[in-house]
């Protein structure tokens, strides 16, 4: 090997080589390049003299850089010189029989390249035609080569499947007409000579060309390829015995690109009754072979349907056709593994929606795609105990399927709705037979007819879904008692649980069913379900049901309580820090209190009921959290321990519960420092104050001042909504309670907010910086409220007045120079409330000596007008511009009521 060689070899062989010397000789290849006309003569004679297939592919990579890159560098001569060059190596000297496709395709590629700059504008003669190989004397690799050729040429240029420019797209139309007048006859009969040579001797070569014809029929003259010569010879291949698989589905592509082309639907007619696809129809193992041909020809007779109608047109019959194809496509759906790639749910649910009022026989047709859709979404049955686990493999298999069904259950919907008798029988059925042959019902079956019922539920109308109208009735009442061998797997619970949820609206209406609602919820196929996925979900959709059923429960409650009693037991006793355990999201089994406590706390139920039953239940979580409690004052507790994951599942049943303030304090003075107990107690007292209203005010003073025990900026955020929700529902009612605890708010915030601004440099707004500035915030908040509850009075009451300066001057910085403009209009909001609440005397005696003077000579002055002046201000910017208009009307109300507080002043008049 000489340099070049040597060099070539490294490049295209990292392991021969250091890296160093690799570096080397890609630098050396890559000077060789500079000169595109040297570049162009060596790679010419290396492409006749090495016989290294390396060198080679590299040779025909430079001269196709050189032509898509450099174009316009090369000059005429070299033109004239690379032309006849790459044409003689694909036609009359080619590259060497053996050579690998790869090297094919790229001398391909550089031939197509220069076809598409040079063609049809240059000299170069009908390039087409050089290299259109002479049969039958043609060596098979010639044939090969110009199939290769063509389709370089039509993914480079001439397809319409990939994105064009507007100036490709002009090319590619002048190539093609081009291509029209000079050879395309002369390549169809190309076509046809390599088939009728090829097909049975050397089958791949004959599917290549078949695969290259599909590409080109999209666009020539019909009548080349649609004609007494092409469609025997298709379906030939496609009929024969002895055809491969390869060359049926290549001979199906092109009388498929036949059938798809654009032209009149009388003329599309007449054409696909010219076609012999019943032979196809009529064989199940041909069908399976060309699926796409079979949808594409059904989805063309439905188009003729649409534009025709059903009548005949010209002695056809597009309904016909349409019904001839239809078993075929159904099949298809059924049993080929290619079912997706071939468009049939797409065809399906363009014939189910024109066929809004169908005859018995297309009824006929839509209860085979129902049985073809339930065939399609079953799980195979190698996953049922991954899918029981769940396991990684049993989660992949259920997001694939969760994929793989939804446009099924898209068109099962369709036809839910169009045909809702249909699809009630159809589901009606399956229950049956799942019901009856116990034994021979799988869990994929029973899944599968579960999750078209819940499709179902979801297209029933609402009126249609009060009265129970056509077989909804007898379906829910089916499904209501329905005890499914398979039940105990995991699949199968849930999806039964989601569809009698979703059925509940029924229920509603006919509360006959309600005790078959509560056994379903409570017995072993809800709450008591072995698998705890499935009981968590059942306790969430149980209260679900309660929230909607709500009073018609009453009846039942003594049922409902001594069902669940154990599960109290149950969730007391649970070990909380054990993995299985451990659910995402909010589902972990606490719902079942929660709505025991809307079923206690309903206005039908006594109070003395209400207090037996609490008594009852609360007996066990208040034993268990006595231990737990004892406890931790004799031991301690970590934060990560079990004891302390059972307290906070055990705070989480009596917040659902709603009615044990006392106890929940008694957790938060055991355990003050572990702040995943601190969040949900408070998350709990944001509730109580909604559902319990008034009577939470005497728990509020002992809980306020131990929140604030140790608090750090996050743990004051909390404190501070929940003061503000606080004072939000009861107002004045909290006066006294708020200037016991104000002084100890504000000096912890005091305490913890920096007394600079924040600084807005890259790289200074930490995680921690942004918590402050939270914090902030909820402190502007937070003394806004205040204002606007009229509790302006517990700023200067006699427990709080040691830090009234410091907020009042924490206010008036803020109003005249904070960059958030929201916060600035907050306390100008703020400023204005006091000077109503504390200036109303127009004459003097204020409620806070020197505060109307502070407010003329500091307030006024450095935040309606300083602030306004200064450079953070650019009038010139939008934003800055709508701020300032956001803030006239504050300023406006500020300084009216300055001038009746200072009536006949200099400054004002």
């Amino acid at each position: 090997m000489d340099d070049l060689e040597k060099a070539i070899h490294l490049c295209y062989e990292p392991s021969a080589a250091d890296s160093a010397l690799r570096a080397q000789a890609m630098t050396f290849c890559d000077r060789l390049k500079a000169d595109p006309s040297a570049l162009i003569h060596l790679c010419l004679d290396r492409l006749q003299r090495s016989p290294l297939v390396l060198v080679q592919f590299w040779c025909l990579q430079a001269l196709h850089d050189v032509i898509l890159l450099r174009y316009a560098s090369i000059p005429p001569a070299d033109l004239s010189l690379l032309r006849p060059a790459l044409l003689s190596l694909a036609s009359d000297r080619p590259l060497p029989a053996a050579s690998p496709h790869f090297l094919r395709n790229k001398l391909a590629q550089a031939l197509a390249a220069l076809i598409r700059l040079e063609y049809p504008a240059s000299s170069l003669p009908d390039p087409f035609l050089c290299v259109l190989p002479c049969l039958p004397a043609a060596d098979p690799s010639a044939i090969d080569m110009f199939a290769r050729f063509l389709a370089a040429l039509d993914e480079d240029l001439l397809s319409l499947d990939y994105p064009r420019s507007p100036e490709e797209a002009a090319a590619a139309a002048q190539v093609k007409d081009t291509m029209r007048q000079q050879c395309v006859p002369q390549i169809a009969r190309h076509w046809f000579d390599v088939l009728s040579l090829y097909h049975s001797s050397d089958p791949s070569l004959a599917a290549f060309a078949l695969d290259t014809m599909r590409r080109y029929i999209t666009w020539i003259d019909i009548g080349l390829v649609a004609n007494d010569a092409f469609v025997p010879l298709f379906f030939g291949l496609i009929l024969a015995p002895g055809s491969t698989d390869q060359l049926r589905a290549a001979s199906g592509s092109c009388i498929l690109a036949i059938i798809l082309k654009r032209m009149d639907h009388r003329q599309k007619m007449t054409l696909l009754y010219s076609l012999p696809l019943s032979k196809v129809f009529a064989n199940p193992d041909l069908v399976q072979k060309v699926p796409a041909l079979v949808t594409g020809y059904a989805a063309e007779a439905l188009e003729c349907y649409k534009k025709l109608g059903s009548a005949d047109v010209d002695g056809y019959s597009p309904l016909n056709l349409l019904e001839e194809a239809l078993p075929s496509v159904l099949y298809v759906m059924q049993e080929s593994e290619e079912m997706e790639s071939s468009n049939v749910v797409d065809f399906l649910s363009d014939y189910v929606i024109t066929m809004k009022f169908p005859s018995e026989k297309h009824a006929m047709y839509l209860r085979q795609i129902l049985e073809a859709i339930r065939v399609q979404i079953l799980y195979d049955p190698i996953y049922r105990n991954n899918l029981d686990i769940p396991d990684k493999i049993g989660k992949d298999e259920e997001d694939q399927m969760a994929d793989h069904r939804k446009e099924l259950l898209t068109l099962f919907s369709s036809i839910c709705r169009i045909t809702p008798s249909v699809t009630q029988l159809f589901v009606r059925n399956l229950v049956i037979t799942a019901l009856s042959s116990s034994e021979s019902s799988s869990v994929e079956d029973v899944e599968a007819l579960l999750t078209l019922f819940y499709r179902l539920g979801e297209t029933v109308r609402e009126e249609a879904m009060k009265t129970g109208s056509g077989l909804l009735g007898e379906l829910v009442q089916m499904l209501l008692s329905a005890r499914f061998p398979c039940h105990n797997h995991r699949l199968v619970a849930l999806i039964y649980l989601e569809t009698v949820s979703r059925f509940m609206k029924f229920v509603q209406h006919n509360p006959q069913y309600i005790s078959h609602v509560l056994a379903v919820f409570l017995d072993e196929r809800g709450i008591r379900h072995p698998n705890l996925n499935v009981s968590r979900r059942a306790s969430y959709l149980f209260m679900r049901t309660v929230k909607l059923l709500k009073a018609r429960l009453v009846p039942y409650l003594d049922l409902i309580l001594q069902g669940l009693h154990d599960i109290v037991s149950q969730f007391t006793n649970s070990d909380w820090t054990t993995k299985d355990l451990k659910f995402p999201g909010s589902e972990d089994g606490s719902q079942t209190f929660e709505a025991i406590g809307l079923l206690i706390g309903m206005e039908d139920v006594s109070p003395e009921k209400q207090s037996e039953f609490l008594t009852a239940l609360l007996d066990s979580l208040y034993q268990k959290l006595k231990g737990l409690l004892s406890d931790a004052k004799e031991h301690g507790l970590e934060e990560s321990s079990a004891k302390v994951s059972t307290i906070q599942q055990i705070i989480m049943a009596l917040n659902a519960l709603s009615k044990t303030l006392s106890v929940v304090l008694e957790i938060l003075l055991s355990c003050p420092d572990i702040r995943a107990m601190r969040n949900k107690i408070t998350s709990f007292f944001h509730r109580m104050v909604e559902i319990l209203g008034a009577s939470i005010l005497p728990f509020l003073p002992a809980l306020l001042k131990h929140l604030l025990v140790k608090s750090e900026p996050e743990d004051m955020v909390e404190f501070l909504v929940l003061a503000n929700q606080l004072i939000s529902k009861f107002s004045t009612s909290l006066e006294s309670i708020l200037e016991d605890i104000f002084l100890a708010i504000a000096s912890r915030l005091i305490e913890i907010l920096p007394k600079d601004a924040f600084s807005a440099a890259p790289g200074c707004i930490t995680e921690e910086v942004r918590e402050l500035q939270d914090l902030q915030r909820t402190l502007f908040t937070f003394l806004h409220v205040m204002a606007n509850h009229n509790l302006s009075s517990v700023f200067i009451a006699p427990s709080c007045r040691g830090c009234l300066d410091v907020i009042i001057q924490l206010l008036l910085i803020t109003a005249c120079s904070h960059k958030d403009i929201l916060l600035r209009k907050m306390c100008v909001q703020i400023f204005v409330k006091l000077i109503k609440d504390w200036c109303t005397n127009y004459n003097g005696g204020d409620v806070v000596p020197g505060f109307r003077s502070f407010i003329i000579e500091n307030f006024s002055t450095n935040c309606c007008l300083y602030s306004v002046l200064d450079n953070s201000f650019n009038f010139h910017d939008a934003n800055t511009t709508n701020d300032v208009k956001d803030l006239k009307p504050f300023y406006h109300q500020l300084i009216e009521n300055l001038r009746l507080q200072q009536n006949g002043s200099l400054v004002f008049r």
